[in-house]
């Protein structure tokens, strides 16, 4: 008998896993068709969110659009994302996307974060308050940089 996993199905992609991955699909061929509105689709995706995640996701959109004017927003996986020279930079993941307890802003490899053999690369978010929403900033920027 194949091991359960703790939703119960047998080892592999949960429902949530699969429909990210036919997100990207679709997203892969809009760009290579080059018919993609980056910004519409990050629109709508965190339109299709529910609060508080809606709410968070809206912020970080001005957030990220203010810090770093220089990326791109993009849809990667279904969720909305911040690209440079067409690579992921920055992302948030709701809570809802993968059932989780808390949202998360993550950076990709392409993020200028380092900081010495270690570095946080996802920060768990429950809400922006306004010290947090000026860290979010300054991660961004140095992201970036």
């Amino acid at each position: 008998m194949a091991d359960k996993t703790a939703t119960g199905t047998a080892q592999g992609l949960t429902a949530e896993e699969k429909s990210a991955l036919k997100e990207r699909v679709k997203e892969a061929r809009a760009e290579r068709s080059g018919k993609t509105d980056g910004e519409a689709a990050v629109i709508e995706k965190i339109a299709e969110m529910s609060e508080p995640d809606r709410t968070m996701a809206e912020r970080i959109h001005e957030i990220v659009k203010a810090s770093a004017p220089s990326l791109t927003p993009k849809t990667w996986y279904g969720m909305p994302a911040y690209a440079k020279d067409g690579k992921v930079v920055v992302f948030f993941q709701s809570a809802g996307k993968f059932q989780s307890r808390y949202a998360m802003l993550g950076f990709n490899d392409t993020a200028n974060l380092d900081e010495g053999a270690m570095w946080p690369t996802t920060f768990a978010l429950w809400e922006l308050t306004p010290a947090v929403e000026k860290k979010i900033s300054a991660l961004v920027k140095q992201a970036v940089s």
